[in-house]
């Protein structure tokens, strides 16, 4: 075989592999027929390596979830077919070793390619068995393929008749070959004429086609006009995303602005699919696990749902107990459910990795090329093809890997935050108690996300030291051992990056927890901004987030500066290795050529890629183990078992409906002795949650009774009814709960309103029957309520029900309990927030008549109702102290004045719809409704948003790093330049030392044995010994170049962390300033979960993900700069193809990025759903779980996550959509340039070192592309971020600060108001609340407030708050305009006892007194004076934790601590609002009487909760309709006979 010593190209490779001459390397036609070597090159490697790509793609389609019906004969020849030939190939690889002929590698090569497209081909097979093609003869492009194949085989075949060797018996193993390759064409027609077999086996097949689908014949909610994603499209489509034209299209026009305008998930990859397949992996799991024989139960109720269609109904016991048990793993049915088709994909990466390496070493040849004067154009052609083909099959193949993998993990996703919910909705309280409500939505939200983060990074953990231990043998190839010199400090440098990784690592969870309590208390804030600002407390609260902020930027700050020496030290890294490297191949004698030098500066780049990300791969492994092991955790709590819970046996009493013997709760886990805390929602349970029990209760129910359970506040009457429910944990005894299946109507004392319109909140998914709705209605006096609002019973309610007043939000709630219509109704206070009329109205229409022939069980503290009772129930310390008829029960009772009535609804503001949530999203998804103003930023980011950021940088800041940026990339393409002009130099002096270069695909041995395995250099005498002066000159220029790199990329690495950490300090501040200065109307109209989005993901955003994207955004831009500049210098005819590649470029872009910054705005507008529908059901669960309607929110998940699913899919598709154009722009550069060069070449007008410079830097076009558009995408939606800061920053409306008039220190002296032609709305459009009220407040004198909802009575206090500026009028606090007082001086000189008990979870004396004015004696005396002091005590006195907003109290002892701090203001002017509402008789009597001690002389306004309290009052004040009624003296109204007082007086009396 001939051979050349001059160079090494493909046509010595192809003259290698197949033992050709070199001169003639792939000859096409030989004795008579095609050569062996076209035939296995041509029409076998490649048209096997077609059939695989092309068969992978039809791995990924839509299985169905459940197969009912048999399959066709045909497909299983085929199968088994495509198998046996996979073993053919395997057992002709065997016999080609053995044989070991001269074109070994040829035929490795064919075989190893036929192996791998049977096997994908097999693959394929079996996913087309479990889709839609189930039950027909599969795609027509199938049999296609392996016509294919039928070319090899004939020319194959023709070859082993013609030459008589392989029929001669001495040569065995010759004789097996020939006999494997008739096999194979007998394998190959038997897989034909399977096609011919019908696709049905019988004539009930035929109709069967619908059960294994699972969908109904008529399918009503999909619209015709959405279309299904990729389902039923050509390879082609699939290959090249066609399908998601149409869609781009749209985001284009505009048109993406709802998330039903994207396109329908894949059949396959639907939520409801998914969440079934993963329930059958997990039952399988379980049942393997337990060796259970239940699976046939599990099968028959499944199959019964599928095929009618009705999933919606609860699974049953037995199959639904396996959620979540000890026993199975969540990795287990991770693993069981998508681990097969996941780990199948590591091929695909396999293959991509693989081809990746031979961009380099064909550069490497064609270089070699360039610099062989004389050489045949051929050569120079073969490397071009070489450079395409490698280039595009890597490029297609990454593509369909990274778009199959996220597949995989969305459908993960799905199956996990599925499994959450439902856990949720399955687990008791009392273990759920073990967290907090926002640990258990970070299951759902961040440990999801890590957890699918992992389905990306797994495939990197095996293959980056695979793609390391490759680029460090070929570069070994190349330069001989100096590679040791470079790789050694790259080496040294893993430790190191080890350290930082682990430092980072700890910052970061320092950071994230100081976060997290940043987060928590910007949360309470918001809840409790009302009270805030009542007692002027923002400056304080502000200062406490300040210091948690600055922990937080401290570690941030470490965080941000390791992270630049990790970016310094890899950015640097490649300059420092191929110097070293270089300089130790020189040292050594041998002597540089372009060839040489090209290949390893790509090789070296290739090498330092796995160094670079294998850390941070590692770490998203850890922190998904992590995340893996928390949501584990999580799924093993225990469940509610209530058939344990309940006795089974009926009492002896038939008609009892409810039961109790000997009965003992507690609201921690018995058997578990470090559960602490209580579950959400027991408001009553006793001050120590660590404490409370119920004792010994013995209760019997008679069906159809009322029942009225009193006691003073924290007895346990609240605990009583969860105990009915089964919320508590029964510790000993009997309960017997009558038709518990059907659930109870139950009404919880802190009302529970869904984020709806009113009507469905009362609906509570039941049909809407109207007349049965309109008694409801009417029974619990909603109609006068729904005349107010702005849309009737459409109006749409805040989240938790932040638009209506104390006493509409309780009576919405007894209203939903009473349209259920249950057996059993359980009513915990509902009569506490509303007054006389209201109260008397309830007890009659509804509980007495709407509810009269149930069973209902009332709570309450109005003893004026006790007598309506079969029933009562008194109640003290968690024990039945006595039960009996009123008369009997109510003499235990403290006795209560004849007229004690209570004359209050609430917030009247609300009543008004003031703060109604008005939108103009014609949406009709409720949910979505709320998202009219989250959805209004459309289009591209305004120029604002970038000048906003470059100004929190700092401009001056915001230059040096650019200037870094551009010195730092200068400085690398300089320092490349010189080495190559240094290459020419050398080449042009030392023309002999070119032969010394053998070709470096030599090194790769793809060669016969009797060659030396690896090329060693000779050490030419001219190059050993002493360096020359000039050499020493070109190495010193070299290295300072590169050392000046190193220093300016130092500096970018800095200046960027630097600059970052004063945006996020700029950015936070003045979104918090703005925030704590905002009208009550902003936080009234703005959902709470939109405002601390703001703090929480943006501002995060903001501090870590916008620098980090920005940086490797501004180094694209500058790396592709550098790249064209250096290109164009190097083959100035390059110029000609970008011109018109940049024109598609910009097109293709420009047409992507208008869709995809859409599409992701609706992933995070269709997120926020998922996450608030979570912790409202959270909030909820005990009413969700006692009304029975855990099935229907399970739905409502699954519909929610559907629609954020589908957004997510399309963002994805649209991501590898671009990326398969980019790729192929890239492609298509690199093709050019080979092309141009070989041209040059031919017209000797090249210069090697130049060539190799432009296409070293050709090769990484394609990530610089896609990573500037990827880059630019990022950084847009980052921004989205600071938009949204800037926006809360600068757009919502701010309360006034300035103060015009300066008053003394002790104003007000006398406490003299006065309300002069008070005119009010809370927003134009809206009916007046104070509508031209005037009277006079003499200093010393009590006012009591009343008239009926809405009439205005809370509004006088927002008023003289100044949370809300009057219209027209004004208001005078001795003698004082107080709109011309600052606020914060006005508000610290009034004080006020607010309607709802709001505390921040701190200690009791940071509630009392966050300033911490006052000695600890007078907090004693102030919480003694409430009738506190024993149950401080209780608790760990002043410096206990009162639990999350105040839940270790209940409401009532959360009412007195707000009293308590009343007391401890030294103002001259109290107002009270309903502040008793939750508190017994007895005690509220007690209140009364140190109210009117300790505010003796001071001016005090009561907004009236029971009568009596205001009887005593100097004068009472009525209002009606924001007007002034009537302002005398309780005797004087009560002596005139039209009076509205009277009437108030007498109304409670009947």
């Amino acid at each position: 075989m001939g051979q050349t010593t001059g160079g090494y190209g493909p046509a010595e490779l192809i003259s290698q592999l197949c033992n050709t001459d070199v001169d003639r390397p792939l000859p096409v036609w030989q004795n008579g027929t095609i050569s062996t070597c076209l035939n296995q090159l041509l029409f076998g490697s490649l048209f096997h390596a077609v059939i695989a790509v092309i068969c992978a793609c039809y791995i990924s389609v839509p299985r169905l979830s459940h197969i009912a019906s048999s399959l066709p004969i045909g497909w299983g020849f085929r199968s088994a077919s495509a198998f046996l030939l996979a073993l053919l190939f395997v057992a002709d690889l065997v016999l080609v070793f053995e044989l070991q002929a001269p074109d070994i590698y040829l035929d490795v090569l064919a075989d190893g390619c036929g192996v791998l497209a049977w096997l994908v081909h097999f693959g394929a097979l079996l996913s087309f068995q479990r889709s839609i093609y189930r039950r027909t003869r599969g795609p027509a492009a199938l049999p296609l393929l392996v016509v294919l194949s039928i070319p090899n085989l004939a020319f194959t075949l023709a070859v082993y008749i013609q030459e008589h060797v392989y029929f001669d018996i001495l040569k065995p193993l010759r004789v097996v070959r020939l006999a494997l390759t008739v096999t194979r064409a007998v394998l190959v027609l038997v897989y034909l004429l399977s096609y011919t077999f019908p696709c049905y086996r019988t004539q009930r097949d035929v109709f069967s086609c619908n059960a294994e689908d699972v969908t109904p014949l008529i399918v009503s909610e999909e619209d015709e006009s959405v279309t299904v994603a990729e389902d039923g499209c050509s390879w082609l489509s699939r290959l090249l995303y066609l399908w998601l034209n149409p869609l781009l299209r749209r985001g284009k026009r505009g048109e993406l602005e709802r998330p039903s305008d994207v396109f329908l998930l894949p059949h396959r990859l639907r939520t409801k699919a998914v969440v079934i397949r993963f329930q059958q992996c997990w039952q399988k799991c379980l049942e393997k696990s337990k060796g259970s024989e239940r699976s046939a139960k599990w099968d028959r109720h499944l199959r019964g749902n599928l095929q009618d269609n009705s999933w919606s109904d609860a699974l049953p016991e037995e199959a639904s107990e396996g959620w979540g048990q000890q026993e199975v793993r969540l990795f287990q049915v991770l693993h069981k459910a998508f681990g097969l088709r996941y780990y199948l994909l590591g091929v695909l990466k396999l293959v991509a990795s693989m081809l990746s390496f031979a961009g380099p070493l064909l550069l490497s040849a064609l270089v070699g090329f360039m610099e062989k004067e004389g050489a045949p154009v051929s050569q120079g052609m073969w490397c071009t093809v070489g450079l395409f083909a490698s280039t595009f099959v890597a490029a297609v193949v990454r593509n369909i890997f990274v778009y199959e993998v996220s597949k995989v993990a969305l459908e993960a996703r799905a199956a996990v935050i599925s499994v959450i919910y439902s856990k949720t909705l399955k687990v008791s309280a009392s273990a759920l108690a073990r967290f907090n409500m926002g640990e258990v939505v970070n299951f759902m939200s961040t440990d999801t996300d890590r957890l699918v983060n992992f389905f990306n990074s797994f495939h990197e953990v095996w293959s980056l030291p695979f793609q390391f231990v490759l680029a460090l043998y070929l570069l070994y190839l190349q330069v001989g051992v100096a590679f040791l010199g470079g790789v050694g400090v790259a080496l040294l440098l893993v430790p190191l990056n080890k350290i930082l990784a682990s430092r980072i690592l700890e910052n970061n969870k320092r950071m994230l927890v100081h976060k997290d309590g940043r987060v928590k208390l910007m949360t309470e804030i918001l809840f409790g901004i009302r009270v805030l600002k009542y007692y002027s407390w923002e400056e304080h609260f502000s200062q406490r987030i300040a210091e948690a902020r600055k922990q937080e930027l401290h570690h941030l700050k470490m965080l941000k500066y390791l992270d630049a020496v990790c970016v310094y030290t890899w950015a640097a890294l490649p300059v420092v290795v191929s110097i070293l490297t270089f300089v130790t191949y020189v040292l050594l004698g041998n002597s540089l050529t372009a060839a040489k030098v090209f290949s390893t500066l790509a090789l070296v780049g290739m090498l330092i890629l796995p160094l670079n990300a294998f850390p941070w791969v590692l770490n998203g492994t850890l922190e998904a183990k992590v995340s893996l092991d928390r949501i584990q955790r999580f799924l093993t709590l225990q469940d509610q078992d209530l058939s344990v819970y309940y006795s089974q046996a009926s009492p002896e009493d038939p008609p009892s409906v409810v039961q109790m013997d000997q009965a003992s709760f507690s609201w921690k886990q018995s058997e578990d002795p470090h559960s602490v805390s209580v579950s959400d929602g027991k408001e009553e349970d006793g001050s120590s949650p660590r404490s409370f029990y119920l004792h010994s209760l013995n209760l019997s129910i008679k069906r159809g009774s009322l029942v009225v359970v009193v006691g003073k506040v924290g007895c346990g009457k609240s605990s009583l009814l969860a105990a009915i429910t089964g919320e508590l944990d029964r510790c000993g005894g009997d309960v017997y709960v009558e038709g518990r299946e059907q659930g109870f109507g139950l009404a919880v004392q802190e009302p529970w309103i869904q984020h709806a319109t009113v009507r469905d909140n009362i609906l509570f998914g039941r049909e809407f029957d109207s007349t049965f709705y309109q008694a409801v209605i009417d029974a619990c006096a909603l109609a006068d309520d729904l005349n107010v609002l702005p849309d009737g019973d459409q109006t749409e309610v805040g989240e938790n029900g932040v638009t209506l007043s104390g006493g509409q939000k309780s009576r919405l709630a007894l209203a939903r309990a009473v349209y259920m219509e249950k057996e059993i109704y359980l009513l915990d206070d509902p009569l506490a927030a509303v007054d006389a009329d209201v109260a008397h109205h309830l007890m009659e229409k509804c509980i007495l008549g709407f509810l009269k022939n149930k069973t209902t069980i009332v709570c309450t503290h109005r003893v004026e109702f006790v007598n309506k009772a079969d029933v009562v129930v008194l109640m003290d310390n968690g024990k039945i102290v006595r039960t009996g008829t009123p008369n009997e029960v109510l003499s235990l009772v403290k006795s209560v004045p004849k007229d004690s009535k209570n004359n209050s609804n609430a917030k009247e503001k609300d009543g008004l719809g003031g703060k109604e949530e008005v939108t103009n999203e014609p949406e009709p998804e409720g949910e979505l409704n709320r998202f009219g103003e989250e959805q209004k930023q459309m289009g591209q980011l305004s120029l604002a948003v970038y000048r906003s950021y470059w100004r929190a940088v700092g401009g001056v800041m915001a230059v040096s790093v650019l200037l870094s940026l551009l010195l730092m990339q200068a400085s690398k393409n300089v320092s490349d330049w010189w080495l190559s002009h240094w290459i020419s130099h050398m080449k042009d002096n030392v023309t002999q030392l070119v032969s010394l270069s053998a070709g470096p695909l030599l090194t790769l041995n793809i060669i016969p044995a009797e060659k030396p395995l690896f090329h060693v250099p000779d050490r030419g005498s001219e190059t050993s010994g002493n360096l020359s002066s000039e050499l020493k000159f070109y190495m010193t220029v070299y290295g300072s170049l590169a050392a000046a790199n190193t220093l300016f990329t130092a500096a970018r690495a800095f200046l960027f962390a630097y600059g970052g950490i004063c945006a996020a300090t700029v950015v936070h501040k003045r979104v918090l300033s703005s925030v704590l200065k905002a009208t009550m109307t902003f936080f009234d109209t703005t959902p709470l979960g939109r405002i601390l989005n703001r703090f929480s993901s943006d501002i995060y955003i903001v501090d870590d993900s916008l620098p980090f994207v920005l940086n490797i955004f501004l180094a694209n831009v500058f790396g592709l700069l550098g790249m064209l500049v250096v290109m164009s210098y190097g083959l100035p005819w390059v110029l000609l193809p970008l011109v018109p590649l940049g024109v598609l470029y910009y097109q293709t872009q420009c047409f992507h990025r208008h869709s995809s910054r859409e599409l992701k705005r609706l992933c995070s507008l269709t997120l926020s759903p998922v996450y608030s529908h979570f912790s409202e059901t959270l909030t909820g669960l005990s009413t969700v779980r006692a009304s029975g309607h855990t099935a229907r929110f399970e739905e409502e998940n699954e519909r929610r996550l559907e629609q954020n699913q589908r957004c997510l899919f399309n963002t994805n598709a649209a991501m590898q959509w671009l990326d398969i154009r980019l790729q192929m722009i890239g492609v298509t550069v690199v093709t050019g340039i080979s092309v141009i060069a070989v041209i040059q070449h031919q017209m000797k007008s090249i210069d090697p070192g130049l060539v190799g410079l432009s296409l070293s830097y050709a090769l990484s076009i394609t990530s610089l592309l896609s990573g500037l558009i990827c880059g630019f995408a990022q950084t847009e939606m980052q921004l989205v971020s600071v938009e949204r800061t800037e926006e809360y920053s600068t757009n919502i409306p701010q309360e006034p600060q300035q103060a015009n008039t300066e008053v003394s220190d002790l104003w007000p002296e006398h406490g003299r108001v006065q309300f002069v032609g008070a005119v009010l709305a809370y927003r134009p459009g809206l009916p007046n609340a104070l509508d031209g009220v005037s009277l006079d407040i003499l200093p010393g004198e009590k006012v009591g407030i009343v008239g009926r909802t809405g009439s205005g009575k809370s509004s006088l206090f927002l008023a003289l708050f100044r949370m809300v500026e009057l219209y027209q009028g004004q208001i005078l606090v001795d003698e004082v305009d107080i709109s011309s007082v600052g606020l914060n001086h006005l508000r610290s000189k009034l004080a006020i006892i607010p309607q709802d008990p709001f505390l921040f979870s701190s200690s009791v004396r940071e509630n009392l007194d966050p300033h911490g004015r006052h000695p600890d004696y007078r907090l004693l005396e102030a919480l003694k004076q409430c009738h506190l002091g024993d149950v401080v005590q209780r608790i760990g006195g002043l410096d206990s934790e009162v639990g999350e907003r105040g839940k270790s109290l209940s409401v009532g002892q959360r009412q007195l601590l707000c009293l308590a701090r009343a007391l401890l203001t030294e103002a001259n002017i109290l107002c009270i609002d309903e502040a008793t509402a939750s508190v017994d008789q007895k005690t509220d009597l007690l209140l009364q009487k140190t109210i009117r001690e300790k505010f003796q002389h001071k001016t005090v306004l009561t907004i009236a909760h029971r009568l009596n309290t205001i009887m005593d009052s100097d004068r009472v004040l009525v209002m009606h309709a924001g007007k002034v009624v009537e302002f005398d003296s309780p005797g004087a109204l009560c002596q005139k006979e039209d009076s509205v007082f009277l009437k108030l007086v007498r109304g409670g009396d009947e």
